[in-house]
């Protein structure tokens, strides 16, 4: 059909269509241009800050390495053993608190292996802090119609928080010092239940807590790696060991985790520890100096990151941490999409919050040098917690997306290559055997900095009411084996696997890239088909492990 024909049977279509087309022209030049190339020269610009973050962080790591410089050598450290006058008094008394909700697939896992710690059994006292509610319960109580505060719900829950009282006397009857806490409600989330845990009276005589999540497994030998340095240091006051994941290799999705904590802990955790004895704690697999809890103010539950809020106060009192790279505790990833989207948008949005309500606090403090002032504010909370974020979201699938409609803005090759291949690259160096799938890492990375962009903004500006939304990561420890055997092909809801703002998003670099190809010089069209493709698997689900619906 030539162009006169198809003119005479849509005048309406054609005519819209060159309205459309006149208005466009006029606006570009006066309006789009300019503001798109603001929002380049914005982003080239946090970007080359980005850039230079990551590269001053490889230089310290590499430094590090090459001057061989272990935490053994730069504190004080010798072994804990028996004194044969002192006896079993020579060891410090620890607590390991082990704070849970709902963690019925790992919980037998943890309490274990914190039972299984190498200590004299009359120095340590294991604390099993049980908020467990069983949502599963509550959920279908409320499908149900019936009264959640009904006799019947009351004692499904206690049934739930009897098998974890099970489990504690289990180890109670080998002799083990455990103690099982539950609380009438859920104030303060883990915050609130990691202070609650510190006024029982039988901690007064604790120099130092532990914490070990609920899907944390310590060695046995975690406690007499990490007090030495505690006892002999005492400006000390955390610990912290690595995370290693027993779920790594499950799915896609956890190798991409697994890629970015491992940077997180082999340089970023490193670098802060070797340059200012500073990073921000993880929240669990690390060690306490309880005086150093106390004269910091104690856990508090104003962000959804009580662990980064403590350790940023306590550092501001002075206090000083180590990290150790070689002190590997297992743990699990959450392997569902649903699960890691509540874990990012905590992690998001929490530090962003911090940043606001810590800022001033910060820069006025008198105790820590300027140096450690900037490093805080500039490089662990601007750069790694918000422009990091923002930057990859805003200008790899926004900005970047949207001049392929205005050639007359043009992105230097230095900023649409060269620096992103070199960060990709830096990004890549904590875990060498997941190099092959760089670019698979990078287009999930772009993905889920929509969410993170969302999260951090939300946290700057306190806006929306998911900034203090606390929602545990869900574990699933062995549920798959199981409901895998005999189990029926699950009923595929749409509501459970569809994700609109990335469809949307998906549709949007698609389009991009179709007009791309058809109109335009610079091949963008390559990446935005394979960023369009990225965004549409996780937008119809099809990420991470799917959890059959009994």
């Amino acid at each position: 059909m030539d162009r006169v024909s198809s003119a005479a049977m849509f005048p309406g279509a054609i005519q819209a269509r060159e309205q459309m087309g006149l208005v466009w022209q006029q606006v570009k030049a006066p309006v789009i241009v300019p503001v798109l190339q603001l929002a380049v020269y914005l982003c080239l610009a946090l970007s080359v800050l980005l850039f230079v973050e990551k590269v001053y962080m490889a230089i310290v790591i590499t430094g590090v390495r090459l001057l061989g410089r272990r935490p053994e050598s730069r504190y004080k450290w010798e072994p804990m053993g028996d004194d044969a006058e002192l006896g079993t008094s020579a060891y410090p008394m620890v607590l390991i608190q082990i704070p849970m909700y709902n963690e019925k697939e790992v919980y037998q896992l943890s309490i274990g292996a914190a039972c299984g710690l190498s200590w004299p059994s009359d120095r340590i006292i294991i604390q099993v802090l049980d908020d467990s509610t069983d949502e599963s319960i509550k959920i279908t109580a409320l499908a149900i119609g019936v009264d959640l505060k009904s006799e019947l719900i009351i004692v499904l829950w206690r049934k739930w928080q009897e098998l974890v009282q099970i489990e504690c006397r289990k180890w109670a009857s080998k002799g083990v010092n455990i103690k099982y806490a539950i609380r009438e409600d859920r104030v303060g989330y883990k915050a609130g239940a990691l202070k609650q845990g510190l006024k029982h009276h039988y901690v007064k005589d604790c120099e130092y807590v532990t914490i070990f999540d609920a899907d944390f497994q310590p060695e046995p030998d975690f406690l007499l790696r990490t007090i030495p340095f505690l006892t002999h240091n005492p400006q000390i006051a955390l610990v912290q060991g690595r995370w290693t994941f027993v779920n790594a290799d499950e799915n896609m999705m956890t190798r991409m985790q697994e890629m970015s904590l491992d940077y997180h802990f082999f340089v970023e955790q490193q670098v802060g520890s070797s340059t200012c004895a500073f990073f921000g704690f993880n929240g669990t697999a690390g060690v306490w100096r309880i005086s150093a809890i106390n004269e910091a103010g104690g856990w508090k539950d104003r962000t959804t990151v009580e662990d980064m809020d403590l350790s940023v106060r306590a550092s501001l009192k002075g206090w000083k941490y180590i990290f150790l790279k070689d002190l590997e505790v297992k743990s699990e990833l959450p392997s569902t999409f649903k699960a890691f989207r509540h874990q990012q948008h905590r992690w998001s949005c929490g530090p962003a919050n911090l940043f606001r309500k810590m800022v001033m606090e910060i820069s006025k403090n008198k105790k820590v040098t300027i140096w450690t002032k900037i490093y805080v504010i500039y490089s662990f909370f601007f750069i790694r917690k918000i422009v990091g974020h923002i930057v990859t979201f805003i200008f790899y699938c926004i900005v970047i997306p949207m001049t392929v409609f205005v050639p007359e803005v043009q992105i230097p090759k230095w900023g649409l290559v060269y620096i992103p291949s070199v960060i990709t690259l830096l990004n890549s160096v904590g875990t060498p055997r997941s190099f092959h799938l760089l670019m698979f890492w990078v287009l999930f990375e772009n993905v889920m900095s929509l969410h993170r962009t969302k999260a951090t903004l939300s946290g700057l500006l306190e806006a929306g009411g998911r900034v203090n939304e606390w929602v545990v990561t869900e574990k699933l420890g062995d549920i798959m084996k199981t409901k895998s055997k005999g189990a029926r092909k699950p009923r595929l809801r749409l509501g459970d696997r569809l994700h609109l703002m990335e469809l949307f998003t998906g549709v949007y670099l698609f389009f991009c890239g179709c007009y791309d190809l058809s109109y335009g010089k610079n091949h963008y069209y390559i990446y935005l088909y394979l960023q369009a493709i990225t965004f549409a698997i996780v937008g119809f689900g099809y990420v991470g492990t799917f959890v059959p619906q009994s």
